[in-house]
């Protein structure tokens, strides 16, 4: 059974312009010049019940407009969107009760009441009963460590507590479909993966689906077997992870620490005759020479490096996904 389905989807926009001078002002007043711009052009996809799914893309892709389509919030231009096996925009009141929603920018919780006060009036929109509420939510409340936070107003919570407490308001109601937009945006790495962990349980324990929207590759590695890549209102790939590094990761990544002074002109003439494209960590003082996958052209480059410069450390690395999706983009490799 799919929790989404899209056909044809599509959202334009007026892009309004100003005439110039006073005259023009004048004129802008009675007629407005304008023109159509699509942000989500003609897209079609599915998503399986119990899938956890990457939605990615650069800003202006169209990611949020496609998020807000598939909630109810806008409604497309053209197209067919099924969602929980209704219409999100005709069937808005029914509808919200099967969704839970995450925006990493915006906040559904009360700013001036405590965390509990919120997560009661939210019980009372979705109508759900005591029994069910006591039994899931003193798991989530557990699982996600929120317990001292209840009793503290919205607005005295660090970032990382509210983004908790956020994920626990969506889950209220237990909806079998979660959409998350940036969610662990400005998160330290601990609560980054206390909210991963949590999302990989809710999933395996209720088959929740999960679309997530994120510029945080980590998350779509830890969470997702899936990506869909949209640039420019288009899907440009939709598979599996693993297919998109096994396709476009055909580089390594030679990462080296030294033991001397190095700079990075120094390692460019060293490896002039070769086809290597080194990058430099100052903080961390790593060097990293970004080049094919080939196995002489590997040996050949820490063969002369090793040669020229006293060496503390030297580690070789998969292409990380971030890269390889930096080169699609750029180079318009699908």
């Amino acid at each position: 059974m799919n929790a989404i389905e899209v056909k044809d989807l599509r959202k334009e926009f007026k892009a309004y312009s100003s005439r110039t001078g006073l005259k023009g002002a004048f004129r802008d007043l009675l007629t407005r010049n304008y023109k159509i711009v699509p942000a989500v052009n003609d897209i079609s996809f599915s998503v399986k019940q119990g899938e956890m799914v990457g939605y990615i893309g650069e800003n202006g892709a169209g990611k949020s407009t496609t998020i807000k389509m598939l909630t109810g919030i806008l409604t497309p231009t053209s197209g067919k969107i099924v969602v929980n096996g209704m219409n999100p925009h005709k069937e808005r009141e029914k509808f919200v009760r099967t969704i839970g929603v995450v925006f990493g920018q915006r906040s559904q919780l009360w700013w001036d009441i405590a965390v509990q006060e919120s997560f009661r009036l939210l019980k009372k929109v979705y109508k759900v009963s005591d029994a069910h509420y006591n039994d899931h939510m003193d798991h989530v409340i557990k699982t996600l460590d929120i317990e001292p936070l209840l009793d503290k107003p919205v607005r005295k919570l660090s970032l990382g507590q509210r983004m908790r407490c956020e994920l626990a308001a969506a889950l209220i109601h237990n909806p079998p479909l979660l959409f998350l937009d940036e969610p662990t945006i400005g998160l330290d790495v601990l609560v980054k993966l206390k909210i991963r962990e949590f999302l990989k349980e809710i999933n395996e324990k209720y088959n929740t689906t999960i679309l997530l929207t994120t510029h945080d590759l980590s998350d779509i590695e830890a969470l997702c077997e899936r990506v869909i890549m949209l640039d420019e209102g288009k899907i440009i790939y939709d598979g599996a992870l693993k297919s998109l590094k096994d396709q476009w990761g055909d580089r390594k990544e030679l990462q080296f620490q030294f033991l001397e002074n190095v700079n990075i002109e120094g390692l460019n003439q060293l490896t002039a005759e070769m086809s290597v494209k080194w990058e430099m960590d100052e903080k961390e003082q790593l060097f990293t020479a970004v080049i094919e996958d080939i196995d002489e052209l590997i040996s050949q480059v820490i063969s002369k490096v090793v040669a020229a410069y006293k060496i503390k450390d030297v580690k070789i690395n998969e292409t990380s996904t971030e890269e390889i999706i930096r080169n699609i983009y750029e180079k318009g490799l699908v």
